[in-house]
């Protein structure tokens, strides 16, 4: 499932928001309308797990060991043939509506990514024109025809047969010569080098928490030391306690209008069949694999974040 509540704006690195960004940026895909931005500012950022002091509040046992980032010889290829009996099937686990041709072809009407906004942010904390960026779950390629405008390389990664196709067609269409697209996912992609920037978006979701842990060791063992991953997925900031009444609230607040919104069903799917997690347990994992978490933004409602991580370990 993708994001049916789109919330970021613009985040600078110290973690404000950006005063200046448009407000077409701020939407409500639901009702086509702007929302008001009060309702971002009224999102609750935290200070979130870093290296140093703020690392040593992690619970000892989930203290990053020496070479995490090398964890696991992942088969290089995402055929079935090339994978361990017991290795996660990516393909499988891509989503249902990923694999469907209709729901593919109209993707780009459902969802805005909120490309040219996340391209400014990461330009702001330093992404240049000799940058290579890998695009993990690159879905329809929205970041990253944005991304290959700016930058010397993008390396567009998704598990989806089906969405490689897309957006490929549309990287032809737009000459877009610098960028490699690839098929394999997290725990497939094996990326030569080390890049300056990893980006995902709505795709760490779909991997049990146990295969996110091993997704982002590699994720770090890709980057070079002071790159940035910047991630954004539906990640749910409340307590567990809470889960009946905010689930609800998020499920019964989608009310799809035209057949290119999403809809209530799409959230009980997203909720019932796939892997979000905690953001209290998604976070020390960033921070074991690697990474010192510089910006944690929540959606009001509690059910998205974004992050900036820098490799640092």
């Amino acid at each position: 499932m993708g994001n049916p509540y789109f919330y970021l704006g613009g985040v600078s690195v110290n973690g404000q928001l950006d005063d200046d960004e448009p407000d077409h940026l701020l939407l409500d895909r639901r009702l086509r309308r702007p929302c008001a931005a009060a309702a971002l500012r009224s999102g609750v950022r935290r200070p979130a797990p870093r290296g140093g002091a703020a690392a040593r509040a992690v619970p000892a046992a989930l203290t990053r060991h020496a070479g995490a980032g090398r964890i696991l010889g992942m088969a290089k290829t995402s055929d079935t043939a090339n994978r361990p009996g017991w290795m996660l099937d990516e393909l499988a686990s891509a989503g249902r509506e990923n694999l469907d041709p209709e729901h593919v072809r109209r993707y780009d009407a459902k969802e805005d990514a909120g490309a040219p906004a996340e391209v400014r942010l990461l330009q702001d904390l330093g992404l240049g024109p000799d940058a290579h960026v890998v695009d993990l779950g690159a879905g329809t390629g929205q970041f990253t025809l944005a991304v290959a405008a700016v930058c010397a390389r993008v390396t567009a990664v998704d598990v989806s047969p089906v969405m490689l196709e897309l957006l490929r067609s549309k990287v032809a269409a737009a000459g877009a010569t610098n960028v490699h697209t690839v098929r394999a996912g997290f725990l497939s992609y094996e990326h030569p080098g080390h890049a300056d920037v990893v980006y995902s978006r709505l795709a760490l979701h779909h991997l049990p928490d146990f295969w996110k842990a091993v997704a982002l060791c590699r994720v770090r063992a890709m980057l070079r030391p002071g790159g940035l991953l910047r991630l954004s997925d539906v990640v749910f900031a409340f307590d567990p306690a809470d889960t009946e009444q905010r689930v609800e609230a998020w499920c019964a607040s989608i009310e799809g209008v035209t057949a290119d919104d999403w809809v209530r069903a799409d959230a009980e799917e997203h909720v019932r069949d796939e892997h979000s997690t905690f953001t209290w347990l998604l976070e020390p994992v960033i921070v074991r694999a690697g990474f010192d978490i510089e910006d944690a933004t929540y959606s009001p409602d509690g059910v998205q974040a974004a992050y900036v991580a820098r490799a640092v370990r």
